[in-house]
């Protein structure tokens, strides 16, 4: 349907943003994950080893978890990806300048903690690892941050301007843990991978994803380093509240209803939600108005024509 309604061109395009995207070099190395999971025509595997099986997005997708049942042994010698090689990031830099060069701002996803390590291992497996194993929930997700890490660490060096981050740390009804657990395992994780990249850039802004109730948490992330937070969902948290709140230390992505607004709304619901949202939490600047994810198939074409309407009418201060 958007295809058709933008005549053939990316929505993008036809809405006017000047977006290009770049990748990292292709890994030299060359591994079967055959092994770990059961791999068929309809099973794409990403570098971590993880299976993503039917679904045109990984929202739609089974995970498959390389890891399993596997004994800390094993997980040693498991292939995770080179992501923290330097080699990996050889033309980021002059990417980044050509970018640049345009008056385009660049960022780029140097890796999740949490999210991966559940991937890899299972939910469930994983909280059970750091309730009765920790030598291997500490082996796990000290590998994964020593490779995230490394990855911030080369995107700062090609100067980028944003390092994006990002763990789904909570449900609609507050985090999918204990805040101190999340405080013990995770938090000190997450700052380490953020220095890592400030000791090479330091003015590099941070930009951290989470949907659901993260307030519990926001005053920690703010203490790691994190300046912009996302997507701040208006169905668990009051965006004002937060701008309110936490407003004189972060920046906010998105807080456009995706589950009510955007697919059941009406037009004239999107701009009175964008019109709502500029006078609260962009009230002094420090918001990017967004929806709060990706649109779904659900959502009337006349929502989104509505949407970027109301920015251009609303969406300056």
């Amino acid at each position: 349907m958007l295809e058709e309604k933008c005549g053939g061109i990316s929505p993008l395009e036809y809405f006017g943003f000047d977006i290009t995207s770049f990748s990292l070099a292709p890994s030299r190395n060359k591994r079967d994950f055959g092994r770990y999971i059961p791999i068929d025509e309809h099973t794409t595997v990403d570098e971590w080893g993880v299976g993503w099986k039917g679904g045109r997005y990984l929202h739609y997708a089974e995970i498959l978890h390389p890891l399993g049942n596997l004994p800390l042994e094993e997980i040693r010698e498991y292939p995770f990806p080179d992501l923290d090689e330097a080699y990996r990031y050889q033309n980021v830099g002059d990417k980044n300048l050509e970018l640049h060069n345009k008056g385009l701002a660049t960022a780029y996803f140097a890796g999740s903690i949490f999210e991966t390590a559940w991937y890899m291992r299972g939910m469930e497996q994983l909280f059970l690892d750091i309730m009765t194993d920790p030598a291997t929930s500490n082996f796990l997700l000290d590998r994964i941050t020593d490779i995230v890490a490394g990855s911030a660490r080369h995107l700062a060096g090609a100067d980028l301007d944003l390092l994006i981050l990002g763990d789904d740390i909570a449900m609609q009804t507050g985090m999918m843990m204990s805040p101190d657990m999340w405080r013990e395992f995770f938090k000190p994780r997450l700052m380490r991978v953020i220095r890592s990249a400030r000791e090479v850039k330091p003015d590099i802004h941070v930009f951290y994803h989470s949907d659901g109730n993260v307030w519990d948490a926001i005053p920690d992330l703010i203490e790691t380093g994190v300046d912009v937070l996302n997507p701040v969902q208006p169905e668990c948290m009051d965006p004002a509240q937060v701008k309110e709140e936490f407003g004189d230390r972060l920046s906010f992505f998105g807080t456009i209803s995706l589950q009510k607004t955007m697919p059941f709304g009406t037009p004239d619901d999107v701009r009175a939600e964008v019109k709502l949202r500029m006078e609260t939490v962009g009230r002094n600047g420090g918001l990017l108005l967004a929806p709060s994810h990706v649109l779904q198939p659900d959502t009337p074409w006349e929502n989104i024509v509505a949407f970027f309407e109301a920015v251009e009418e609303f969406g300056y201060y």
